[in-house]
């Protein structure tokens, strides 16, 4: 989802980043505050003291949004469900949560923190205000991340996917129904229904005058609807998977090569003249690791020659695999949580295939084409 970001630190082991979008809606925020609300409600103040409220209150706004992501985050390390960042973009922040919750409890707890951080964050700057009375600007900005942290609370309860407010339909539906596939499709489309209305009202309001309030609330209808979409697609994807094994669709496993082989010759030997993306590493009779594309850019282009496979490769103890008996989908969920493209397929100690992205794509296509 997000191809452009700039990391800016951990909390509590969770990397930030900031998407490219986040400044343009950092810099939109600070104008709209220092040229429309703050010289309103606040009269009496400087253009510069305006632009550095306007910029200090988008600061402190989006530090607002990482709190309400790391409460999600916790919740969900805390159901020992990894979560793999949280990331500040245009419509806020959103915490990458590698795996399903296991219960519609833990789905529960996870949707429902968030809203409940935003209310208390907005309670928080609501009782700091009198501590603020004689200094406006402090007073000003105090009100306004009040006001817009209870909004962002409310807005994340709406019922739909995949806003909190959909998460938490979705974990009630599930445990009434016991179905999480089903309960996540009627979230969806619940998501898809106030994403149509979010556009209705946008393109209302700016036919009334209220141009830039109503392309805004139509942008955030059309994200709603397009994410409830991609959640629908996702579900149709996963009934698909359903009672296919990795088996039927790992490929053979990858050709084996010395530890001791250049990089350089590695990729002019079997990469260019071949096409082959990955390797197991050899020492002796004996298999020590993976060596496959992604971990080949991650070594400099100059260092290939002095490089080699068993240095650049990953070592088979830290390997991520699957047994071939294992569903499809569940094997698509563990290298979407170890941000893996290719996976081992042992049965027992014993290599047997490579399953890759590209396989499962593919066998997907055949799926869709054969209708089954």
């Amino acid at each position: 989802m997000f191809r452009h970001t700039i990391p800016i630190g951990r909390i509590f082991g969770i990397p930030i980043d900031l998407d490219y979008s986040w400044f343009l809606i950092a810099v939109l925020l600070t104008w709209l505050l220092a040229v429309n609300y703050y010289p309103v409600e606040f009269k009496g103040g400087t253009s510069a003291e305006y632009w550095l409220m306007g910029a200090v209150t988008a600061v402190l706004f989006f530090g607002s949004i990482v709190v309400h992501e790391l409460a999600h985050s916790l919740v969900a390390i805390r159901f020992k469900i990894p979560v793999r960042r949280i990331t500040l973009f245009i419509f806020g922040g959103v915490s990458q949560i590698a795996a399903e919750p296991p219960n519609a409890s833990a789905e529960f707890q996870i949707a429902v923190v968030g809203p409940l951080t935003s209310f208390a964050l907005a309670a928080l700057f609501y009782f700091l205000e009198p501590l603020f009375g004689n200094f406006t600007p402090a007073l000003a900005v105090a009100k306004y991340l009040a006001l817009i942290n209870g909004i962002l609370g409310l807005f994340n309860l709406v019922p739909g996917f995949p806003l909190d407010g959909g998460r938490v339909f979705r974990a009630i539906v599930w445990g009434v129904n016991k179905n999480f596939r089903r309960a996540t499709l009627i979230a969806a489309n619940s998501g898809r229904f106030f994403g149509f209305l979010f556009i209705f009202v946008g393109v209302w309001q700016a036919l009334r005058g209220n141009v830039i309030n109503g392309l805004w609330t139509a942008f955030i209808g059309w994200f709603l609807e397009s994410a409830a979409v991609a959640q629908v697609q996702q579900q149709m994807v996963q009934g698909l998977m359903v009672g296919h094994k990795v088996s039927a669709v790992m490929g053979d496993a990858c050709i084996h090569v010395p530890g001791d082989i250049s990089l350089q010759k590695l990729v002019d030997q079997e990469v260019l003249a071949h096409g082959r993306r990955c390797f197991l590493v050899d020492r002796g009779d004996r298999v020590v690791g993976l060596l496959t594309l992604h971990n080949l850019k991650e070594i400099p282009r100059p260092s290939w020659t002095t490089t080699s496979a068993a240095q650049a490769m990953v070592p088979i103890e830290k390997l991520s695999s699957i047994d071939p008996s294992a569903e499809l989908w569940t094997a698509m969920e563990k290298m979407g949580r170890d941000g893996i493209n290719q996976m081992p397929v042992m049965r027992g100690n014993n290599l047997v295939g490579m399953l890759s992205r590209g396989d499962i794509v593919k066998y997907l296509q055949t799926l869709q084409q054969v209708g089954t």
